[in-house]
């Protein structure tokens, strides 16, 4: 096979697909709560390295039907170029059906209509985005280098060119003193640009993270369980997708797992939480939490 450059990251939804890195790092790595590539200098991968592993990958997977494009956001990566990967694995898998990968909201503004219609019929199918929060405050707080707005853009911008968007919200994100115009922000956002799916993460700064986060957040008092299930209650009931928004709250983060589609199953989910707010609904113990 090949040696990973690491740390190697992934969404829990392709731990059993074949990973392979077309870029190294993330072209932005400016969000003050991510230290996930903060080791990492973003480099595109030439594609003759590249092409050499997809032809090793083969021999040992040669019925591979999924794949992601690693690391941080692949989507960065000029149409062409990703064009040649996507070409590359379509003649070398023949099984293949999806292609995916992590896109910012940048990434994605930055591409026309055409050449993501164009991405997509080379099935690149699914990015995964990280919303992270709809208030337009927290988003500079924590210099996502986006707005509500482009997010918004970017999210229709894929399902119009047929592409399924796997979106990502942080609880806790604006602490006990933002968390009102966060869930509320955050729910505007998926009301009037749904993804197919959404979940939630639960925040948790790493050592390396939170002086960066904190000198640029100012006054922030992090939220416990009981604010974190506070907060989803809120973003929840005020969930009224015009399409239907797959839900999962199941990241090992997260204080409660839930499943279930908006806005059908909206007062499910809300019973949910509130049995875990009153105690008739275990949470998850804290050993058993992490990223």
């Amino acid at each position: 096979m090949f040696t990973y450059d690491m740390p190697l990251f992934r969404p829990p939804s392709e731990a059993e697909n074949l990973i392979l890195q077309a870029t190294l790092g993330c072209s932005f790595n400016g969000c003050t709560f991510c230290s996930m590539y903060a080791s990492k200098a973003f480099t595109v991968r030439p594609l003759d390295a590249l092409f050499a592993e997809i032809d090793a990958a083969a021999k040992e997977w040669p019925d591979a039907r999924r794949i992601f494009l690693a690391d941080g956001d692949a989507l960065t990566l000029p149409t062409g170029h990703l064009l040649a990967i996507l070409a590359k694995l379509a003649a070398t898998f023949p099984q293949l059906n999806r292609v995916s990968a992590y896109a910012t909201p940048t990434n994605l503004l930055k591409k026309g209509p055409a050449e993501l219609a164009e991405l997509r019929a080379a099935k690149l199918s699914l990015v995964y985005l990280g919303i992270e929060s709809g208030d337009a405050e927290v988003l500079r707080r924590i210099a996502k280098g986006a707005t509500p707005a482009g997010i918004a853009e970017g999210i229709d911008k894929a399902r119009a060119a047929g592409m399924k968007v796997s979106a990502t919200v942080i609880l806790g994100l604006g602490g006990r003193e933002l968390w009102r115009q966060h869930a509320a922000g955050t729910a505007a956002l998926i009301n009037a640009a749904p993804p197919n799916f959404l979940s939630t993460l639960q925040l948790g700064l790493r050592p390396d993270a939170e002086p960066r986060f904190r000198a640029r957040f100012g006054v922030f008092t992090p939220q416990d369980d009981d604010g974190c299930l506070e907060e989803l209650a809120a973003m929840v009931a005020a969930m009224n997708p015009p399409r239907p928004v797959i839900f999962r709250s199941n990241h090992a983060s997260n204080a409660l797992a839930l499943a279930g589609t908006l806005p059908r199953d909206r007062d499910a989910l809300l019973a949910a939480i509130d049995g875990a707010r009153t105690g008739r609904r275990a949470v998850r113990p804290r050993w058993l939490r992490g990223f």
